[in-house]
């Protein structure tokens, strides 16, 4: 009998799962007796916890955990991703382009076909900071969005708008001219900029006229040299029009140029008349645009990023017949040499007055051009675009010949932030290396 006995208990305890002391011990109020009424411990248990000891006796409990994590890494990149980059999918071209060149070379991107930086005589920067720049895009948004020309085709775009109001102003003038003023786009921004400031608008149409076609500004505070009335910048009497408006120290005028005319022809014309700081809208890179520029008059080989060669089977021929897929102000060697391999100003020329007016010259001229540029410049200073062209959704110009934006790739949350992303992204298709001059006259 007493055989029988311990057979029973020895089925008993075969029978008994290996984990129900432990899971008694875990679950029991009452302070952890293992020979507890077991059926009272069971009717506590949630039933997350009964998965949790049926997965941990099965031994699945480790792979379910690693795969749960692994959905939750998954599902935070996709989240997130949008932080990284904001890539339009309906936009074939922008993916094409990311595939090309990388998300990593993003922002080495910039710059890698050379960005030829003018001298200046000594050295000498601009104040303003990076930092100064992001607070005024942040600042300048909600101004843009109240322009009265929202389709400023063949006029200033985003990038340009913000830069003439920043240096605007910081430089607080107590007098702006402006040379070229279309539609009266620029007049806007100006007076934005400085709104009890008196402006001096050139231009051989009066912006009035394209009122009858369409939205354009006329400002009532600027005195216009336009249509019938219309003198060029270099005919003005500038001591009779300073004598007008109580200007005695002309570095306290600021002139900007939008007027697509020689900008070498503009610069000694500025000097003569005695301004000090300068703004060129449109300073076209070698081998576009239809004025001489002076980002054209600096690409020199003994400058940094400037020079080109126009051998076809060189490693900047391959990049730029690359690049010109995608980009569509890029120009490749065909374009950018004439005739005897003449690369500097476009193909060999000094191009003027919106490309009427051509004038052929040899290097060492341009070569001189650039020197005399150097002996009169205290400041040169080009505009970076506003962001990087993964987040614009731009096309024009490329990336390779600009500097690096103030807000780089990859920055959607910065982007988004100050306002930008709710900009039309056509807006952002007007970029030319604006640029900013402060010039004194050559030393002795």
């Amino acid at each position: 009998m007493a055989t029988a006995n311990k057979m029973l208990e020895r089925a008993l305890s075969v029978r008994r799962s290996p984990h129900a002391t432990d899971d008694v011990a875990f679950f029991d109020d009452g302070g952890g007796d293992e020979t507890g009424d077991e059926s009272k411990t069971r009717k506590h248990i949630s039933i997350a916890m009964r998965v949790t000891n049926f997965l941990t006796r099965t031994g699945y409990l480790w792979p379910v955990l690693v795969i749960g994590l692994l959905i939750v890494i998954i599902v935070s990149v996709i989240i997130n991703s949008r932080d990284l980059v904001c890539i339009s999918a309906s936009t074939s071209d922008h993916i094409s382009r990311l595939r090309f060149f990388g998300f990593d070379a993003l922002e080495s991107d910039f710059g890698s076909l050379g960005v030829p930086w003018c001298r200046s005589k000594h050295g000498k920067d601009v104040e303003w900071t990076s930092k100064d720049l992001l607070n005024g895009i942040e600042e300048f948004v909600p101004i843009y969005e109240t322009r009265p020309i929202k389709n400023n085709m063949h006029g200033m775009g985003f990038d340009h708008s913000f830069g003439l109001w920043f240096m605007t102003r910081w430089l607080k003038p107590d007098l702006m001219i402006e040379s070229g003023a279309f539609k009266g786009h620029s007049t806007w921004v100006l007076r934005h900029a400085m709104p009890d400031i008196p402006i001096i608008s050139i231009s051989p149409r009066h912006p009035e006229k394209y009122l009858k076609k369409g939205p354009a500004y006329v400002d009532g505070n600027c005195t216009y040299f336009a249509g019938k009335d219309f003198v060029d910048f270099g005919s003005m009497d500038w001591g009779k029009v300073m004598r007008k408006y109580g200007i005695k120290d002309r570095s306290r005028v600021l002139v900007f140029f939008d007027d697509h005319q020689n900008e070498l022809k503009r610069l000694k014309q500025a000097l003569k008349a005695g301004f000090k700081h300068l703004i060129f809208e449109d300073n076209y890179d070698t081998g576009t645009g239809d004025h001489y520029s002076l980002r054209q008059i600096c690409d020199q080989f003994y400058i940094k990023g400037g020079g080109h060669s126009c051998f076809k089977d060189s490693d900047e021929a391959r990049i730029r017949f690359r690049r010109r897929k995608f980009w569509e102000k890029a120009v490749d060697t065909d374009e950018l040499c004439g005739p005897g391999e003449a690369w500097w100003g476009v193909r060999g020329q000094m191009r003027d007055d919106f490309n009427h007016s051509n004038k052929a010259i040899t290097y060492a001229e341009h070569f001189q051009n650039s020197r005399f540029l150097e002996s009169v410049l205290d400041v040169y200073w080009e505009l970076p675009p506003a962001a990087g062209p993964s987040l614009t959704h731009q096309t024009r110009y490329d990336p390779a010949r600009a500097t690096t934006p103030i807000i780089e790739d990859g920055r959607y949350s910065l982007f988004r932030r100050l306002g930008l992303s709710q900009l039309d992204p056509s807006v952002f298709n007007g970029y030319t290396q604006m640029v900013y001059l402060q010039v004194s006259n050559p030393e002795t």
